[in-house]
């Protein structure tokens, strides 16, 4: 039995894992959200400590063999290395108070050298800006990170010293990579960037591959100690859940964002169209890339229905409501709440609702945010396509969003491509199960782990193609919209 913790954005859960992937037993703690100023977001690092230590213990049993560990990316947390306490609140990785800065850097010309070595694109989406306002901000941070007083790192750094007890500082290439201070294509920490966000190497984790022994346990903590066998960002780990170990296959999941990932093998493709090249995974000595386009809001503007609209109860409604919508409502929802993610990457955009008329119900627009979702998938696999990405036989899909039959059905219908889901749903929790599989020889590599995937349905796509043309269109005009 494996134990896989995936610390998301709005929860921490535990999810226990037999051999065949079967789960065994799952616990889920929400924390709260944190927002201090317009765009800003941040977390209680002792909640999301106390939440991840909560959920291991209630799903923990003898017999586990491992635990792997999966993460929201980019939040940065900066703590002191004597007593593991956090200097300030986590920054999240929604948060958008170093844009000011990211543009300032983009006017100097920076970004094609950021790019070049990270993949990445210049934004306060990354770790880097915000460790640097860190870093500035806190009283003394400096110049007790220069005494070697201070550790940071992204969750699961955090996670790993805390599981260890304060032993072990290390992250895994796929977080190292979302942090814009990782060269990807030597995989190691860059001294340009470095240099150029003022950020002291010595803070810094060690970096390993995603199958790699991370330490063990403090026995306090469980009863015993357990070997951390694998880690990977969640996106990564959910790219390894649905088994895309073959250059082409794609997977999208629909968390709190979106993200769409596309194995591009061995190679670290650039993107002429502003998607991100990431590492995919390091599994023994081979290293796979990505190209990934990232949604910043997917199930968070469902969310958002929920508890600040208050016309859902609950975020299951939103397939019956999305049923009961005109299908020619006319409203277009811009779920800009947090800036847009790629392929805009325009942090200033906040949120857009247009096309509505005195006919405008509650269901027409729960189906229109949903429609949304699925147009921000299109703006990726277009900008896939224009990258050269060969178009995929399938796309595989996971998160919450996905076990919406309705939205499903219009997201294959709007990328004109079958869209699959697994048997298994948890496929975050279940890729960093398999990483400590492998590296435990429970699994003897990636493919015994992907031959276990099973397909539980397919949507095909079946709508007219001026249709949606049409509804791509009005899409497209209301980005314009925002954008201005």
């Amino acid at each position: 039995m494996i134990l896989a913790i995936d610390q998301g954005t709005t929860s921490s859960r535990a999810i226990r894992f037999a051999g065949d992937g079967a789960i065994l037993s799952v616990a889920q703690e929400e924390f709260p959200q944190i927002y201090p100023a317009n765009g800003w977001v941040e977390h209680d690092p002792e909640a999301i400590w106390q939440s991840s230590l909560r959920t291991a213990q209630s799903a923990m049993a003898e017999g586990v063999s491992a635990i792997g560990i999966t993460n929201q990316r980019e939040t940065i947390i900066l703590w002191d290395r004597k007593t593991g306490k956090a200097l300030h609140n986590a920054i999240v990785w929604q948060d958008r108070r170093t844009a000011d800065y990211c543009a300032a850097l983009k006017a100097d010309g920076i970004e094609p050298m950021v790019q070049a070595k990270t993949g990445l694109l210049l934004d306060p989406y990354f770790s880097a800006t915000k460790l640097k306002w860190l870093l500035d901000t806190v009283p003394d941070a400096r110049a007790r990170a220069a005494k070697g007083e201070l550790a940071a790192g992204t969750v699961d750094s955090f996670l790993l010293w805390r599981l260890t007890g304060g032993k072990i500082h290390a992250t895994d290439v796929t977080n190292a990579g979302r942090t814009m201070l990782f060269n990807i294509h030597t995989l190691a920490w860059d001294e340009e960037l470095l240099k150029l966000f003022d950020i002291p190497a010595s803070i810094l984790p060690e970096v390993h591959a995603n199958t790699h022994l991370f330490g063990e346990t403090d026995p306090s903590l469980f009863g015993q100690t357990i070997p951390i066998a694998g880690m990977a960002g969640d996106q990564q780990s959910a790219l390894i859940g649905q088994a895309c170990f073959t250059p082409g296959m794609v997977k999208s999941t629909y968390g709190t964002g979106c993200f769409m990932l596309i194995n591009t093998g061995e190679v670290a493709q650039a993107s002429a169209n502003r998607l991100l090249t990431t590492p995919a995974y390091k599994i023994g000595e081979t290293t796979h890339y990505a190209l990934e386009g990232s949604i910043f809001v997917a199930g968070a503007a469902i969310k958002w229905l929920r508890d600040k609209v208050g016309i859902l109860e609950a975020s299951e409604e939103s397939e019956r409501m999305a049923n009961e919508a005109n299908p020619d409502h006319g409203v277009v929802v811009v779920p800009g709440f947090t800036g847009l993610g790629a392929p805009y990457w325009s942090p200033h955009v906040r949120g857009l609702i247009s096309g509505m008329t005195l006919d405008t119900s509650a269901a027409d627009l729960v189906r229109a945010t949903l429609e949304a979702i699925a147009f921000q998938t299109k703006d990726l696999t277009d900008a896939m396509a224009r990258d050269g990405a060969p178009s995929p036989a399938a796309i595989r899909i996971d998160g919450g969003m996905s076990q919406n039959r309705w939205f499903a059905q219009f997201l294959a219908d709007m990328l004109n491509c079958p869209v699959e889901r697994p048997i298994s749903h948890e496929t975050t929790a279940l890729g960093a199960a398999a990483l400590a599989g492998i590296t435990t020889g429970l699994f003897s590599g990636s493919d015994d782990f992907g031959a276990q995937w099973k397909r539980a349905d397919v949507f095909e796509p079946g709508m007219d193609p001026g249709r949606r043309a049409s509804l791509y269109a009005g899409w497209q005009k209301a980005i314009e919209r925002a954008m201005v």
